[in-house]
């Protein structure tokens, strides 16, 4: 089990837990907020069966990494990226987010370059700017966010069950496209999360991402649903291929915000299509 040292706190490491597996072109997953790796479940078999190296890790705070009290930003989390494609020295990588990991992709390409990147696929993505401010008056109020931290504050494990309940549309998909296994699962690995992730990574969602996306220089998919209730459609993945200069957009009917799981054969075939 793979881990590698991004910073200290105090007297101890803050290490991010990793798995690198199979031969080929490296694809690096990135996963969503509250989850872990296993997020790509649906996903890492499909690669390493055609023939693709994939990598994915951990984010801080998240799964076996290291949950430290501070960090929780996009310019860290861009530092962890580029740590990890540094130690393993990957060229020609895809970069694979999903939901919050999105928006490390967009600040790594930023602020890093694309040296070691050949494409990048935003799922479900964080992107471009999810705050109304006065230039961008199509955004969501504040205030909204302001009561995902009072609630995730108050009492964290139920504003954890009421985000996951969003996450898969469990009202609508629970029993079909949402076992009640995959369901307890993701519960068990949200609530495992460090305490702090969880309230601090809120306040990332407000970050303004504009100038990241407009600076990225290598061929994009978006991938999103239409029925995502966390990140929706209007405000975030159908403004994305009209800010860069390669970027095409897949919309996946009736798809919610996990749809890297509930409709992982459209994702996969999206995904796999665009590797080639």
């Amino acid at each position: 089990m793979p881990f590698i040292n991004v910073g200290t706190e105090n007297s101890g490491a803050i290490e991010l837990h990793y798995e690198d597996h199979g031969m080929g072109t490296p694809v690096v997953l990135i996963h969503g907020y509250p989850l872990n790796w296993r997020a790509w479940d649906k996903q890492v078999p499909v690669l390493l069966g055609t023939g693709h190296r994939v990598i994915a890790y951990d984010r801080r705070g998240f799964g076996l990494s290291s949950q430290p009290a501070g960090g929780y930003n996009y310019d860290t989390f861009a530092a962890d990226l580029n740590w990890l494609m540094e130690k393993l020295d990957l060229r020609d990588a895809i970069l694979v987010g999903h939901s919050m990991g999105t928006g490390e992709v967009a600040r790594y390409l930023a602020a890093y370059g694309s040296s070691r990147v050949a494409k990048a696929v935003l799922i479900s993505p964080i992107p471009p700017f999810l705050l109304q401010t006065t230039d961008n008056p199509d955004g969501l109020p504040g205030s909204l966010f302001d009561g995902f931290m009072h609630s995730a504050t108050a009492d964290t494990p139920a504003w954890m069950r009421s985000f996951l309940d969003n996450f898969y549309n469990v009202d609508v998909l629970r029993g079909t496209l949402v076992s009640e296994e995959a369901y307890a699962a993701s519960w068990n690995v949200a609530v495992s999360a460090s305490a702090t992730a969880a309230v601090e990574c809120i306040p990332t969602w407000e970050t303004d991402f504009r100038a990241d996306v407009a600076a990225i220089d290598v061929p994009v998919l978006v991938i999103q649903g239409d029925a995502d209730r966390v990140l929706p459609l209007e405000k975030t993945g159908k403004l994305l291929p009209h800010m860069m200069q390669d970027a095409r957009l897949v919309v996946v009917n009736g798809g919610p915000h996990a749809i890297a799981w509930t409709h992982a054969d459209q994702v996969n075939r999206a995904l796999l299509e665009f590797l080639k």
